[in-house]
């Protein structure tokens, strides 16, 4: 029987760079963008004398990408030997199967439920894809001559094949357009979270939440979600070959949050090694008994509050050399690093302050909440102070301009910051579009994610008819909206595979 899982793409909406050093925090928010990954049985019966084998069979299904690629699984330490190799291969799948596969493992030897071995056998058939919103699809819609708008990119077929891209230096700086042109969603971390999702659901050592699902805030749905998170957090990493923030991966297995990182020391991955490791089984055990010291707590938009993502096609920027350039200035210790690192530190929080006062206001006011969003979405900002209607509703807007100003700090912070690294954590053109953007009626701020450069950029408004004015405003500058809102879920059981359930409801809507 096959398993489904997804999980989300994120927004890190404050806390660049500053997330990498703990105690720093970062809002980061999960999106209806997510990656899938189905794990069925290769093989419908095994052999008489598989007992006796030592490896498995693993195929790897990219069908987005044209691809297959074909394993053997060891049954003693679970690693992965690629049958092709000079046909290349993902690192961050064979690590996320791997270290899956060890976990389990290392699960059932510890319980009465036996071993994992009578499933391997039977290999493992890996389907993974993700949704159209990961990556760009500018060039086809252009090519077209279809509007840039968040219908036409709607209007495509979901899971749609991917265009690859010669690479090429954009002017200046380090902005490259990679082979696989993407939008910035964490794309490797929510396939790896998912991935790990379906080994450990299929080999029986997690029972996850279905999405769309409300479920029971459990000490075991903790202990599940902790296990998936420990052992993609390793893979990820392992990928990598060093130890990142950890926030999109935390992102895709827990959702929005509030996020502080854990102490890089609990993973020790060495700097651009090898993903192949020694003592494999030994690791994964190993990772299963850390403390992971990190601090999550759930966050997500106040209600009432719109996530919108655009595209601006310039291309992606290198976010490993972004990071590079901003952490060598940080590592200046200066008088005006620490300023403006201090500065933005406490902008973050009047950030996280203000949209969790707006939460709360929600809760107690909630007629003359939605009542001042709807009035201030169709007003300047200028004039959202004295037409209130109720001492509550100035509440409000008191709250929603300190929560204004406060992000238009952490822009300032981080252009300074960018311009003192040599990065273009907001080059101009973003900056002209997101002033721009931020000037409109209904838009409470505007500003690019994460590391910044040219992936994208985000504006949460004030319910949907100012984020429908702020598509139109953006197709017409040549920004292509993604057709993605937050969605707080994170890792998932999904109940079908999405290409055949989208199939299914589209023929029944035609015969209606």
């Amino acid at each position: 029987m096959a398993v489904v899982v997804s999980a989300p793409g994120k927004v890190l909406i404050v806390g660049g760079y500053l997330v990498l050093e703990k105690p720093n925090i970062g809002l980061v928010l999960s999106t209806s963008a997510r990656f899938y990954a189905i794990v069925k049985p290769l093989h419908e019966s095994v052999a008489a004398d598989s007992w006796s084998w030592a490896w498995s069979d693993v195929k790897v299904l990219s069908p987005q990408l044209f691809k297959e690629t074909n394993y053997k699984l060891s049954l003693r330490d679970y690693s992965l030997k690629n049958v092709a190799p000079s046909e290349g291969g993902s690192p961050f799948v064979e690590n996320a199967v791997s270290m899956a596969v060890a976990v389990a493992a290392a699960k059932a030897s510890s319980s009465d439920s036996g071993s994992i071995n009578p499933l391997l056998l039977q290999g493992l058939e890996i389907t993974i894809f993700g949704s159209n919103s990961f990556y760009s699809f500018r060039k086809q819609i252009e090519d077209q001559q279809l509007p840039l708008t968040v219908e036409t990119l709607a209007s495509l077929p979901e899971f749609s094949p991917i265009t690859r891209n010669p690479t090429e230096v954009d002017s200046g700086n380090a902005n490259v357009l990679p082979e696989v042109a993407k939008t910035g969603l964490g794309s490797s971390a929510a396939m790896t979270a998912a991935v790990v999702g379906a080994v450990l659901q299929y080999l029986n050592a997690v029972k996850l939440p279905v999405h769309g699902n409300e479920y029971a805030d459990t000490t075991e749905l903790h202990q599940v979600m902790d296990l998936v998170h420990a052992v993609s957090q390793t893979a990820h990493c392992t990928a990598q070959g060093k130890v990142g923030s950890g926030f999109d991966i935390s992102a895709a297995v827990y959702g929005s949050q509030r996020y502080v990182r854990f102490s890089p020391s609990i993973l020790p991955i060495q700097e651009g090694g090898s993903s192949r490791r020694q003592n494999f089984v030994q690791k994964m055990k190993n990772v299963m008994e850390a403390q992971w010291d990190g601090e999550r707590s759930h966050y997500g938009l106040p209600p009432g509050l719109t996530l919108i993502i655009g595209e601006e096609g310039h291309g992606g920027s290198h976010t490993p050399s972004l990071v590079g350039a901003v952490m060598k200035w940080h590592k200046q210790g200066t008088e005006q690093t620490e300023t403006v690192w201090s500065g933005l530190a406490s902008a973050n929080l009047k950030v996280e302050a203000g949209l969790k006062h707006l939460s709360s206001l929600a809760q107690l006011h909630r007629e003359s909440y939605f009542a001042t969003l709807q009035l201030c979405s169709t007003l300047p900002v200028e004039q959202w102070q004295g037409n209130e209607t109720s001492s509550e509703g100035k509440d409000v807007v008191q709250a929603l301009l300190e929560t204004r100003n406060s992000f238009k700090l952490v822009r300032s912070l981080m252009r300074e910051m960018g311009q003192a690294a040599g990065a273009p954590l907001e080059p101009p053109v973003q900056t002209e579009l997101l002033d721009h953007t931020i000037r409109m009626n209904g838009v409470l701020f505007a500003g690019v994610p994460g590391a910044g450069g040219f992936d994208a950029v985000f504006a949460v408004t004030l319910g949907g008819d100012s984020c429908k004015r702020v598509q139109e405003e953006w197709s017409r500058r040549g920004v292509l909206t993604l057709p993605v809102r937050e969605d707080p879920q994170g890792v998932s059981l999904e109940l079908e595979d999405p290409r055949i359930s989208r199939v299914n409801s589209a023929l029944h809507a035609l015969r209606v």
